[in-house]
C-alpha cells in the first residue's frame, strides 16, 4: 500500500514533470515554428533537387555523430549521472564532475571533426552511393563546411544535460528553438552568392546561436575544464553509455542503408523523405521529446531513492500526456497531409507533384508515430534505473525489423517502403519495452490503457469531421493562392481540435485539464 510521503512525493514529481513539460514543449512550439519556416525557405529556393539530397546526407553525417557522440549520452547517462549529484547532499561535487564530462566530450568530438574533414569523400560514397558523381561531390563540400558544427552541437549538448540536471530548461528550450533560425537567416541572404552551399553556413549559424544561448544559464554552477579521466562518475558514465553506443552504431548502420537505398530509387527521394520527417517529428519534439526529458531528472531520483510508486506514477502521468496529445495530432497530420504541405512548400521551385509524393511519404511514416512517441518516456523510464543496456538491445532487434520490411517492400513501393518500414520499427520497439517493463516493474496502472483506447476514440471521430470540411474547403475554395490554403489548414485543425477537447471533457477524461494548462502556458493572459 502506498503511504501518503509517497503518494505527496509522487504528486511534487509530477508537478515538476508539468512545468518542465510545459517550458520544453513551448520552445519545441517556437522551434518547430521556425522549422516551419525553414521548409518553406529551402523548398522555395532549391525545390526537391539533388542538391537539396546532397545536403540532407551532409546533414544526416553531421547529426548521427553528435547523437554517437553526446545525443545518445545525454539521455542514458549524462542527465541520469549529473542528477545524482544534483541531490542536495551531493551539490558540491555536481561543478567537478559537470566540468570533467564537459572537457571529456568536447575533446572527443574535436577528433570526430578532424577526422570528418579528411574522410568525407568515403563517407559520402559510403551513404549516398545513389546519388550521381556531380551531388557526391557538392555532398562532400557541404559536409566538409558543416563538420565544425559537430563541435558545436557537441559542447552545446553537454551544457544541455548539465542543466537539466540542475534543472535549468528555459535558455535550453530557447537555444534549440532558435537553432533553425540560422538557416532561416542565411539562406536568403547567401543564396545568389553560394547556392546551396547558404543552407551549410545556416547549420554554422544555427549551431553557435544554440551554444550562445546555454552560456548564461551556467552562471553560479562553477563550471571549468577538468582533466580528472579516473573520475567514478565518468566511469559510471561510460558504462551506462556503452550499450547505446552500440546502439546508435547500429542505427548509424540503418540510417546510412535508408539513405542509400531511398537514393537509388531517384534523385528527388531524400528530398521528398526529408520533408515529410519535418512535419512528421513535429508533434514528437513538441509532445514527446519534451514530456520525456522533463520526466528524465525526476525518474532518475525516484529511482536513486527507491521510491518505486512515485517513479510509476511519474511514468504513467507522462504516457497519458503523450497520448492525449500525440493521437490526435497523428490523425490530423494524415487527414492534413496534402493541404499542409501544399501551404508549406509548394511555391517557387517545389511543385504540385512534389506535394503529393512529399504527402503520400508522411502518410506512411505516420504508421509510426504514436510508437515513436509513447516509446520515449519509456526509454527514459529505463534510462533513469541505470539500465541502458536493455533498451539498447531492443534498439538493435529493431532495425532488423526494419530491413526485413524495407528490403520486402522496397521493389513495390519505392521510397515509400522505407518510410513504413520505419514506422514498422517504432511500433517493434515500443511494443517490446512496454512488454519488458509490464514484466520487470508491474504493470502501469494509473488509466493508461484507458487514455489510450479514448484518446483513439475521439480522434477517428475528428478525423473523420476534419477529412469532411476538408473535402467540402476544397471543394469551395480550390488550392490557388495563400487565403485559400491557409483557411482550408487552419479551419478543419481549429474545428477539429476544439471537437477532440470537447469530447475528452464529455468522456472524463482527466488529461482535459492538461490540455487547459498546455493553453494557459502557452497563452499570456
Amino acid at each position: 500500500m502506498n503511504t501518503a510521503g509517497e503518494s505527496d512525493a509522487a504528486g511534487v514529481g509530477q508537478s515538476s514533470v508539468r512545468r518542465s513539460a510545459a517550458i520544453l514543449s513551448l520552445g519545441n512550439v517556437l522551434s518547430r515554428g521556425l522549422g516551419m519556416v525553414r521548409e518553406i525557405v529551402i523548398p522555395h529556393f532549391y525545390g526537391a533537387s539533388g542538391l537539396v539530397s546532397a545536403f540532407a546526407v551532409a546533414e544526416f553525417t553531421v547529426r548521427t555523430l553528435y547523437d554517437l557522440l553526446v545525443g545518445g549520452m545525454l539521455t542514458a547517462a549524462l542527465v541520469p549521472v549529473l542528477s545524482d549529484y544534483a541531490r542536495p547532499s551531493r551539490r558540491r561535487e555536481f561543478a567537478e564532475v559537470a566540468g570533467t564530462f564537459f572537457t571529456a566530450l568536447t575533446g572527443l568530438a574535436a577528433v570526430v571533426v578532424l577526422a570528418l574533414e579528411l574522410l568525407a569523400p568515403q563517407v559520402v560514397r559510403l551513404i549516398g552511393g545513389g546519388l550521381s558523381a556531380e551531388h557526391q561531390a557538392e555532398a562532400v563540400t557541404l559536409m566538409r563546411l558543416m563538420a565544425p558544427a559537430l563541435w558545436l552541437f557537441a559542447a552545446s549538448g553537454v551544457l544541455a544535460g548539465i542543466l537539466f540536471a540542475w534543472r535549468r530548461f528555459t535558455l535550453v528550450a530557447l537555444g534549440d528553438a532558435l537553432y533553425n533560425l540560422g538557416i532561416v537567416i542565411a539562406v536568403p541572404l547567401l543564396y545568389r552568392h553560394l547556392d546551396i552551399r547558404a543552407l551549410a553556413v545556416g547549420v554554422l549559424l544555427g549551431s553557435l546561436i544554440q551554444l550562445g544561448l546555454r552560456l548564461p544559464d551556467l552562471r553560479g554552477l562553477g563550471l571549468r575544464l577538468r582533466r580528472q579521466w579516473r573520475h567514478p562518475a565518468l566511469r559510471r558514465m561510460l558504462v551506462l553509455y556503452m550499450p547505446i553506443l552500440f546502439s546508435i552504431a547500429v542505427g548509424m548502420v540503418q540510417g546510412g542503408i535508408d539513405r542509400r537505398l531511398a537514393s537509388g530509387t531517384g534523385p528527388n527521394s531524400l528530398a521528398y523523405m526529408r520533408t515529410a520527417t519535418t512535419l512528421y517529428q513535429l508533434p514528437h519534439g513538441l509532445v514527446a521529446v519534451a514530456v520525456a526529458l522533463a520526466a528524465l531528472p525526476t525518474l532518475s531520483q525516484w529511482a536513486a531513492e527507491g521510491n518505486w510508486p512515485a517513479y510509476r506514477r511519474t511514468l504513467a502521468a507522462g504516457l497519458r500526456a503523450v497520448l492525449v496529445l500525440c493521437v490526435p495530432a497523428t490523425i490530423g497530420l494524415w487527414v492534413l497531409a496534402e493541404p499542409i504541405i501544399r501551404l508549406l512548400a509548394e511555391h517557387g521551385a517545389f511543385t504540385a507533384a512534389d506535394t503529393a509524393w512529399a504527402a503520400a511519404a508522411l502518410r506512411f511514416y505516420l504508421f509510426g508515430l504514436v510508437f515513436a512517441c509513447v516509446d520515449w518516456p519509456l526509454n527514459f523510464a529505463f534510462y533513469a534505473r541505470g539500465d541502458s543496456l536493455t533498451p539498447a538491445l531492443v534498439g538493435v532487434a529493431s532495425v532488423f525489423v526494419y530491413l526485413a520490411v524495407a528490403l520486402a517492400l522496397l521493389g513495390s513501393l519505392g521510397f515509400l517502403g522505407l518510410a513504413l518500414a520505419d514506422g514498422a520499427k517504432h511500433a517493434a520497439h515500443a511494443l517490446v519495452m512496454l512488454a519488458l517493463f509490464h514484466r520487470r516493474q508491474g504493470p502501469l496502472g494509473e488509466g493508461v490503457a484507458r487514455t489510450a483506447g479514448l484518446t483513439l476514440l475521439a480522434g477517428l471521430v475528428m478525423g473523420a469531421v476534419v477529412y469532411g470540411l476538408t473535402a467540402l474547403l476544397l471543394a469551395q475554395l480550390g488550392t490557388a493562392g495563400l487565403m485559400p490554403r491557409l483557411t482550408v489548414v487552419l479551419l478543419p485543425a481549429v474545428v477539429g481540435g476544439l471537437l477532440y477537447f470537447g469530447m475528452l471533457r464529455q468522456l472524463r477524461l482527466p488529461e482535459a485539464a492538461l490540455v487547459v494548462q498546455l493553453a494557459r502556458r502557452f497563452i499570456p493572459s
